[in-house]
């Protein structure tokens, strides 16, 4: 379905304000409504009864080990902020849906530098607990968090490599128009190892997913709808309007539609050990990369660091009712 309606902003900007129920969580929340982590920020809407998450790293919009490390604590902690929302509301949480802060960037994938740095000095187990900690965060949201939820990725902008990867761990994908999303890993001789292969096979087919990491291209968000990767399209500057909008307008179909996502997981499975063994196959893949192939790396990493001095915070403007 693409988007095209409208809805009032000033309600959408006032809803996702609203103050965060104090949780029992392993992380404290903040007075405002938003939760306490150092790279991502936590807001629950109790009219549509929904958890958005946004990625908001310092810097370059990258997946560091600390940002995972965010991720974890709150998908550990999603099950407690639950029960409370439950107990404050007599009614569960029903979505989740996961952006980002960053102007025109969901997210680069995968943290470069950091790669090029071990792989000097050998060090084999930073790369690989790195990427262990990508698919323990790809796992859970794989499965919704062990929640009754539906997930959302919602992509506003670029979303490269791991970003990519991120935004197909959830149940679904509404992107903006202007959105652009691939795989660009195979440029530098290396491959997507954090879940692309697995969470594409089951979208599409096995030889789609492999033909579409091996070219490394960069899709339009309006090809991957076409090709059934993305669900929904909104306008640019709409994403999270048309967010709450898709939320809305399904609420009395969120029984079905929840067990449509749990019968696809259980028609086409993602376990652990797939996961593990695929990054175990990346990781000594990494180690097989030639000296051209890290200086490819490297001035990819430079051209991040020029482009990204100063992050700033998306904007709505242009989406009007």
């Amino acid at each position: 379905m693409t988007f095209h309606g409208t809805i009032d902003i000033a309600t959408a900007r006032n809803s996702l304000r609203r103050p965060l129920l104090q949780s029992t969580a392993a992380r404290p929340l903040g007075d405002a409504g938003v939760a306490t982590y150092d790279n991502i920020s936590l807001t629950i809407d109790p009219d549509i009864r929904t958890a958005w998450c946004h990625m908001n790293v310092p810097g370059k919009p990258i997946v560091t080990q600390s940002l995972l490390d965010d991720l974890r604590h709150m998908q550990d902690a999603m099950p407690d902020l639950n029960a409370d929302f439950t107990a404050a509301t007599g009614a569960p949480l029903t979505h989740f849906v996961f952006g980002s802060r960053t102007q025109g960037v969901y997210s680069l994938g995968g943290d470069l530098r950091m790669f090029v740095e071990a792989f000097g000095r050998g060090d084999r187990e930073t790369i690989h607990h790195y990427a262990r900690t990508c698919i323990d965060v790809v796992y859970q949201n794989i499965n919704a968090l062990d929640l009754p939820l539906i997930t959302i990725g919602l992509v506003q902008g670029e979303a490269l490599g791991g970003g990519f990867e991120t935004a197909l761990s959830f149940d679904m994908i509404i992107a903006e128009r202007s959105s652009k999303m691939g795989l660009p890993e195979i440029l530098f001789n290396l491959f997507p190892g954090m879940g692309a292969f697995s969470l594409l096979s089951r979208r599409l087919d096995a030889a789609r997913a492999q033909k579409m990491i091996m070219s490394g291209r960069i899709y339009t968000a309006e090809e991957l709808y076409d090709m059934g990767v993305v669900d929904v399209i909104a306008e640019d500057g709409c994403g999270e309007a048309a967010a709450a909008d898709y939320i809305q307008r399904n609420a009395s179909k969120f029984n079905a539609h929840r067990a449509i996502h749990q019968a696809r997981r259980r028609v086409n499975p993602i376990t652990r050990d797939e996961l593990s063994d695929i990054v175990d196959c990346w990781t000594d893949a990494v180690f097989q990369l030639a000296e051209a192939d890290i200086r490819k790396m490297t001035r990819l990493v430079a051209a991040q660091d020029r482009r990204f001095q100063k992050a700033v915070p998306p904007s709505m403007v242009g989406c009007v009712a």
